[in-house]
This record gives structure tokens, sequence and C-alpha cells, in this order.
């Protein structure tokens, strides 16, 4: 299944263990936290790790995904009451109803199409207020991720709530001209799952002319997450882009 990893919920339980509270979700809440008492959408918000800590942080928050699965997880964490949590993409979203709009764990990546990645900013631009704040993180290319996508580097075995373990790893199966495809392989004691995916990986530049076009000027782009200078942190983009202030 494409995106399994989201949409099954054997694989959401696993995507929530692997995935707990991190230094990435302590940059982006410092970001938003720069906004007090903001209206944040974190859009992509997977099964609600940092759309709960921002709610439990003062702010309010809109959780928007498309994935059914991870929505059902995160609206029964303890606080989801506190969170609007929407199923659906960026063309739903109302407009000039958000301060801050986050895309955390590499969502922008997801848009692998030049034409869909500008459609989904300008539906951002149009969500945010005057002068509100967008922040996403992106793989810098010239890291070269996806090479310790391997059977060898990747592997690991997670172990879940209820004590059962599941071997994981990721396998690319196709590179070119900055998109990635690969699939991710989880077995269970009873059976395999896989999960399919493909990434954008779009350098500085791309991302710079794109959130132009979309109405956006950059501020920030950090290479990790103690807002290191690109080329010197963890081999990430953490942008942090503004609307016009009319």
């Amino acid at each position: 299944m494409r995106h399994a990893e989201f949409n099954d919920p054997r694989l959401v339980a696993v995507y929530d263990v692997e995935c707990p509270w991190s230094r990435d979700d302590d940059f982006f809440l410092s970001v938003v936290d720069e906004t007090p008492k903001a209206r944040v959408l974190d859009l992509g918000c997977g099964t609600g790790r940092l759309a709960l800590g921002m709610a439990a942080a003062g702010h309010t928050v809109t959780g928007v995904d498309p994935a059914r699965a991870s929505l059902q997880a995160a609206r029964v964490k303890p606080g989801a009451e506190q969170v609007t949590w929407i199923e659906g993409a960026a063309e739903t979203l109302p407009e000039r109803s958000f301060d801050v709009v986050v895309m955390t764990s590499h969502v922008a990546q997801f848009f692998v199409d030049d034409d869909e990645w500008g459609r989904t900013l300008a539906a951002v631009e149009r969500s945010l207020v005057p002068g509100g704040r967008l922040v996403f993180d992106s793989r810098d290319p010239q890291d070269r991720k996806w090479e310790r996508w391997n059977p060898i580097d990747s592997r690991r075995r997670v172990r879940l709530p209820d004590g059962h373990e599941v071997d994981r790893w990721t396998q690319v199966t196709a590179v070119q001209s900055g998109v990635v495809s690969f699939t991710q392989h989880y077995v269970f004691p009873d059976e395999e799952l896989v999960s399919t995916a493909t990434l954008r990986f779009r350098a500085e530049e791309e991302l710079r002319a794109s959130l132009r076009a979309a109405g956006f000027s950059v501020e920030w782009i950090y290479g990790g997450w103690d807002r290191q200078a690109v080329g010197k942190g963890d081999g990430e983009f953490l942008v942090i882009a503004r609307t016009r202030t009319w």
C-alpha cells in the first residue's frame, strides 16, 4: 500500500512508537512560541504529536491530514479535545485564519510534482493572515540521506506497547533528478506489510523560488535543529517564511 504507515492502523502504531517527541518538535514549537497564543495550522499533522504539544503550550491548534487512520490515533490521545482535527488537504483550508502554519516530518517532500507543491503553497498562503509565518522541514539533497535507506543501515526492531516486536527496514527502489522512491518493510510475528512512497529532494534555491512564486518572503533557512547554517547541521533545510503584510 502507498503511504501505508499513515493509513494502516497496524503501521500507524509502529510509527507512533518510532516517532516520540524529539528535538525537531522542540524547534517547531520554539518558532511557534515566537507568536504568543497563535492560531496554528499543523498541515500533515499525522498522529498529532506536535499538534498536541502546541495546544498544551497555549496555542489554538488545527490539525489537518488526509490519512484517516492517523487522525483516528490522534483523536484518542490525552489532550486531543484541545485540537480541531480535520480530515483533508491544503485546498480545504479557510482563508486568513491562521497566524502560523507548520509542516513537519518532511511533509513538504511528499509533494513531488512542482505544480502540486505550488498549489499547496498558494493554499497555505491564503490561509495565513498578512504577515503570517510558514515553517517546514525538507532534507538537503547534498546530504544524500537516501543512501542510508538500505536493508543494512536502516534495519531496526520496534517493540510495540502490547509487547510484540516488529522488524523493519527501508529499501530505495529508484533515484532520478531529485526524486527518490522507496519501500518500507515491516515484519510482524504473523505477516509482513510494506509501504511505498516517493519523495522530492529540492535544492535550497528551488525552495526559495517556489516560496517567492507563492507570495512568501524567506526569513531563515537553517541546516540543523539547533539553527545551524545550511551544510553545518543535520542535513536539513528548516525554512521559516512570511506572507506579505498587506
